[in-house]
């Protein structure tokens, strides 16, 4: 789960659908590059400026939707620098243009710091686990799709 890797893998993915709110002094881009946003500055949302680290993974599901951003923190909250899993419903990227025409982004979390400090590790258990219960979400899914679909085929066939 390196940088390279991601990058790589989401190079050419066009970033315009991103589970983001997005906030900004400008307009917003409508396509973001995982590049730019990987290695962005966290801080807690509501103007208390506190930094909590950078954006070292971005994690997307089956269809290509972010489900959630992993933050490498530094020693706060007492967190002693892990990574840690942020999901979707707490985050917002904000985006500003600079007089340069260089775009800025940052990651503002709307959480708590307890909230913060419950957050999973970014492990290999979290990891195989969370593979896991996708691919099991996912076969449960996809089984009761199949059966209403053939029930409705038998239905319309009669």
């Amino acid at each position: 789960m390196h940088k390279s890797i991601l990058t790589t893998a989401v190079g050419t993915l066009l970033l315009g659908s991103l589970a983001f709110g997005v906030q900004a002094s400008d307009q917003p881009q409508g396509m973001y590059s995982a590049e730019d946003i990987l290695d962005a500055d966290v801080y807690f949302a509501g103007g208390s400026g506190e930094e909590i680290g950078e954006v070292e993974n971005i994690l997307f599901d089956e269809e290509m939707r972010i489900t959630a951003i992993v933050v490498e923190s530094g020693s706060v909250l007492g967190l002693g620098g892990r990574e840690i899993v942020v999901g979707t419903d707490y985050f917002t990227l904000e985006t500003h243009t600079e007089g340069d025409g260089d775009t800025e982004h940052r990651i503002l979390l709307n959480a708590t710091s307890e909230e913060v400090e419950s957050f999973p590790a970014y492990d290999r258990d979290w990891w195989e686990q969370t593979k896991a219960s996708a691919r099991e979400a996912w076969e449960t899914t996809r089984d009761g799709a199949q059966s209403a679909w053939q029930s409705t085929r038998d239905a319309v066939n009669q």
